[in-house]
């Protein structure tokens, strides 16, 4: 094979893959359309009057007068008088009792706490009983212990 042969042969297998190719393009794409632009003349295409047509359900004619509606109503909540027993708590001292709840509760714990060791004393020095004596001493102790431990955290 000569050389002119060859690149005419190489020249034909190029065009054949590139029509291959625009074909495929073709079929897996469909037709491709510049919309804004004219391939022709290089430059973007000019709107036409039909692409200026007004939408007719567009956001500022939903809300066109809606800022004149709010307005009107913070400016009538204005001139109403101010009521003060609207601003009044509905009871009088329930900020004083709003953060006592949790410190209540301790002490609800460690004075069930005491009881219970007291009544068990009385008991065991009501029976006479040396053992119940020295196990409620014991638990005494121990809920001493326990309450300077929580004091100290306070």
């Amino acid at each position: 094979m000569s050389l002119a042969e060859t690149a005419e042969t190489r020249k034909a297998r190029l065009l054949a893959l590139k029509q291959r190719k625009a074909d495929r393009l073709i079929s897996s794409t469909g037709v491709i359309k510049n919309r804004n632009f004219d391939p022709q003349s290089r430059t973007l295409k000019k709107r036409s009057a039909a692409d200026d047509v007004e939408m007719e359900d567009t956001i500022e004619k939903n809300v066109q007068g809606l800022a004149e509606k709010i307005m009107a109503e913070d400016e009538g909540k204005r001139e109403q008088e101010l009521d003060i027993f609207n601003i009044a708590p509905k009871r009088p001292n329930w900020d004083l009792k709003r953060e006592t709840d949790k410190k209540l509760a301790k002490l609800e714990r460690r004075t069930q706490e005491a009881i219970h060791t007291l009544i068990r004393q009385r008991l065991a020095a009501q029976k006479g009983d040396s053992n119940d004596i020295f196990g409620a001493m014991e638990a005494q102790e121990q809920a001493q212990t326990e309450e300077d431990a929580l004091s100290d955290e306070d």
